[in-house]
C-alpha cells in the first residue's frame, strides 16, 4: 500500500515541496510547489537568518502544511540546507518551523545533501543518457554539491561554500557585473573545486548531470525555450560551449535585460548568472563535452528518504496548531519577493 509522504527542502534561495506516493521506493508524483524566499538574504556577510526572510519562509510554510494535510499527507520530512547550517541564530529558525509546520527541521550536513542530490538526480534516469561513472553537480544559493558516483552508489561527495547568492552578494554587486568582479567569483568558484578534487575525482567520469534552478534555467536559455518547459528541459543535453555562451550572455546583461528571457524565475534574476558561472567552471573542470540537466534532484531524494526516516513515529498530525492556508489572509503581500508571487507548480516531466 503506497504511503504518502511529503518532502520539503529549504535551500538558500527557494523553499520547495514534493507530495508523493510511495510504493517501496516507487514515487509518483502528487503535487510539486517552489517558492524564492531568499532564507540567505545577507548570511554571508552576517552570519544570520535575516528576520523578513525568516517570515517568507514562514509564510510558504503556512501553505505547504495547509496543501499537504489537505492532500492526506501521512509522513513529513523537511531539510535544510547551507543558509541554515551558516546562521548563528538557526535555533530560533527550527523554533519557527516546529510551531508552524509540526515537525522538526533536520539542518542536513553537506555530505547529505550531496548525497540525496545524487539520488534524487538518478529518478528514472536511463543509463544510455548519462553512462556511469557519473558526477552530479547541484548549484544551490548558498552552497554547491559535487558527487560522483556509479548506477546508483555514491563515491564521493563534497559540499562546496559557493552559491548564487553568496556568490553575488559577496562579488557580483553591480548591474551587470564589471570584469573585475566576475574575475573575482571566479577565483573563489577555481579555489573551492581546487579542494573538491581532492575529495572527488571526476577524471574517470563519463557524464555530469546537472540539477537546481540555477542548472535548469541555464538548460532552458540553451534550449531558446520562451517559456519555461521542465518537459524539454527534463534529461536535455546541453554541450559545454552552450553553457559558456548563456553564462556569457548572462553575465553581460542588466538585470532588467535578463528579465527578457522569460524562463528566468523573476526571482531569480539577480542571482542566475552567479549560478550560470558555477556551473560554467564545473563543466569545466570535470572536462566532459555535455551537461545532462535534470529536473529530479535533492527534493526526489528527500521523498524517498521520508518512509525509512520516520518509520517507528507517529503519523504527521496536519497543519500545527495555528496554521491556515493564506486565502482569506492579509499577510500575503507584504512578505513576497516577487511581482509574479514566485509560487508555481512543476509537473512531473515523465
Amino acid at each position: 500500500m503506497p504511503t504518502r509522504v511529503a518532502a520539503i527542502d529549504c535551500g538558500t534561495n527557494s523553499i520547495r515541496l514534493l507530495v508523493a506516493d510511495d510504493d517501496g521506493g516507487r514515487l509518483t508524483d502528487v503535487a510539486r510547489r517552489s517558492r524564492i524566499v531568499r532564507l540567505g538574504q545577507g548570511v554571508d556577510e552576517t552570519g544570520r537568518l535575516a528576520a523578513e526572510a525568516v517570515e517568507r519562509v514562514r509564510v510558504a510554510l503556512v501553505d505547504y502544511a495547509a496543501l499537504a494535510a489537505e492532500l492526506g499527507v501521512e509522513r513529513v520530512r523537511m531539510a535544510a540546507t547551507s543558509a541554515t547550517r551558516d546562521a548563528e541564530n538557526r535555533e530560533d529558525f527550527r523554533a519557527m518551523v516546529r510551531a508552524t509546520l509540526g515537525v522538526e527541521p533536520e539542518v542536513i550536513s553537506g555530505r547529505e545533501e550531496a548525497e540525496l542530490s545524487f539520488t534524487g538526480s538518478l529518478r528514472d534516469l536511463p543509463d544510455e543518457t548519462a553512462p556511469p561513472p557519473r558526477v552530479v553537480v547541484d548549484v544551490g544559493g548558498g552552497s554547491t554539491e559535487l558527487v560522483l558516483g556509479d548506477r546508483d552508489t555514491v563515491r564521493a561527495g563534497h559540499s562546496m561554500d559557493i552559491g548564487s547568492v553568496r556568490l553575488t552578494e559577496r562579488h557580483l554587486r553591480d548591474d551587470p557585473p564589471t570584469a573585475a568582479q566576475i574575475a573575482a567569483a571566479e577565483a573563489d568558484i577555481r579555489a573551492a573545486l581546487a579542494v573538491a578534487a581532492g575529495e572527488v575525482p571526476v577524471a574517470g567520469a563519463r557524464s555530469l548531470i546537472g540539477v537546481s534552478g540555477s542548472v535548469t534555467t541555464v538548460a532552458g536559455l540553451a534550449l531558446g525555450l520562451t517559456e519555461y518547459d521542465p518537459y524539454r528541459i527534463h534529461h536535455a543535453r546541453i554541450p559545454a560551449a552552450d553553457v559558456r555562451a548563456v553564462t556569457a550572455d548572462l553575465l553581460g546583461r542588466t538585470r532588467a535585460q535578463r528579465a527578457e528571457y522569460r524562463v528566468i524565475n523573476a526571482g531569480r534574476l539577480d542571482v542566475i548568472a552567479a549560478g550560470a558561472l558555477i556551473l560554467r567552471e564545473v563543466v569545466d573542470a570535470v572536462g566532459v563535452a555535455e551537461l545532462v540537466a535534470s529536473e529530479y534532484d535533492i527534493l526526489d531524494g528527500l521523498a524517498r528518504s521520508v518512509r525509512s526516516r520516520t518509520a517507528g513515529g507517529p503519523a504527521w498530525a496536519g497543519t500545527a496548531a495555528g496554521a491556515a492556508p493564506l486565502a482569506g489572509r492579509g499577510d500575503r503581500a507584504p512578505v513576497e519577493l516577487t511581482p509574479d508571487g514566485a509560487s508555481w507548480t512543476r509537473p512531473d516531466p515523465r
